[in-house]
């Protein structure tokens, strides 16, 4: 009886042997797993921009205004009543012509009118005595004196004809009359501010530019000008005039710019001027938004090989959306604009599109729902700092 109780103990302990043994060969028996590309499961879908070497414009952004150069102040100096306005604001006046007169003039002319009587007599003086000197009857200090009576009375005629002009208030040189300051029957004193005229000939934009700044400008340095008035449109212009000192309060410049074919221009309007303070013609940019910031500073990834290879560049100034690489990219390099925010140095990537273009033709439907959104436009334009 002992016996057959160890005989099927036996048994079983070598039935649950096999058991196992057989479970754990059921993997290899099932065969082996199909091969799959794990690097390329892993590669990151990418867009590339290949680094050129192209011409940059160095600029620096201000703003101001359209202003009148030459620009006058009418007065008199007399007092009076104002008589006689013959223009107004937005009226076209030529050289010389009157634009006001002002009363109280008979005692001028008057003057005027005496003393011409007054200068016929002395130059018949003149006469009788240059006659009477060749003559031997008078000295010939006579003469002198004659002569010298007839230039006294001469010059008080011309002082009281300045005078009676004062009276008329007249356009130093064709121009716009930009303001009236009175109107008929208003009593002016003396030099009081009458009326005011421009010479549309001189609209110029005047800019104010900061104290870092000022000193690296200079007359004929070129300039785009866009003006409100004209919207999407840019003109040509240089600095045709730089102020020698900084305003005391806000300690900046004056800069004024001319065009090069102005378009028609009122007084006040509003300018935006992007000055070129230097043209540099083989110069690397990239967009600003495929670049990566870092601890040490900024970074870019670049392809090689299917792989992403990290750079450390130097950058300089900022100009539309574009930063200007001084060190750490070459020309021909492969550079990752889009799809490089979660990237590592040596990571599998997959190129999409290469310069705006697809990459090997079309993608696949896999590649397409894997591909990265479009990169940002960049919001503003930065300048030279």
């Amino acid at each position: 009886m002992k016996q057959i109780c160890f005989s099927r103990r036996s048994i079983f302990v070598v039935g649950l042997v096999l058991l196992l043994a057989l479970s754990g060969c059921g993997p290899e028996e099932s065969g082996p797993m199909p091969a799959t590309d794990k690097t390329a499961e892993k590669a990151a879908p990418i867009r590339v921009e290949t680094v050129k070497q192209t011409p940059l414009k160095l600029t620096l952004a201000l703003t101001g205004s359209v202003e009148a150069g030459r620009i006058a102040q009418l007065a008199s100096p007399v007092e009076g009543p104002v008589l006689g306005v013959s223009v107004g604001e937005g009226d076209l006046v030529k050289s010389g012509q009157v634009l006001l007169g002002l009363g109280h003039t008979e005692g001028a002319t008057a003057l005027v009118d005496s003393l011409r009587e007054d200068l016929k007599k002395e130059e018949d003086n003149l006469d009788r005595t240059r006659r009477l000197v060749a003559s031997g009857a008078l000295a010939g200090e006579q003469l002198d004196i004659a002569a010298a009576n007839m230039a006294r009375i001469r010059a008080q005629l011309t002082k009281a004809q300045e005078t009676t002009r004062d009276y008329a208030v007249r356009a130093p040189w064709a121009g716009v009359v930009s303001k009236m300051r009175v109107r008929d029957g208003d009593f002016v004193a003396p030099r009081a501010p009458l009326a005011e005229i421009y010479d549309p000939a001189s609209l110029i934009v005047r800019l104010s530019a900061p104290e870092q700044e000022a000193v690296h400008l200079e007359p004929g340095m070129q300039a785009e000008v866009e003006l409100d008035a004209y919207p999407g449109e840019r003109f040509s212009a240089h600095i045709s005039r730089l102020y020698p000192y900084l305003d005391n309060h806000t300690r900046s410049r004056i800069v004024e710019i001319t065009f090069a074919q102005a378009p028609v221009l009122l007084p006040g309007m509003f300018a935006r001027a992007r000055i070129v303070r230097e043209t540099i013609a083989d110069a690397i940019t990239v967009p600003a938004y495929s670049l990566v910031t870092a601890a040490g500073g900024m970074e870019a990834f670049v392809v090689q090989d299917g792989k992403a290879v990290r750079r450390k560049v130097e950058t300089g100034s900022e100009v539309n959306g574009r930063v200007r690489i001084l060190t750490g990219l070459v020309e021909g390099d492969r550079l990752i604009v889009a799809g490089q925010e979660k990237l590592k140095d040596g990571a599998a990537v997959k190129v999409l599109e290469v310069d705006g273009k697809q990459e090997g033709g079309t993608p696949k439907a896999e590649d397409k729902e894997a591909a990265m959104p479009a990169p940002p436009v960049p919001s503003g334009q930065g300048t030279q700092p």
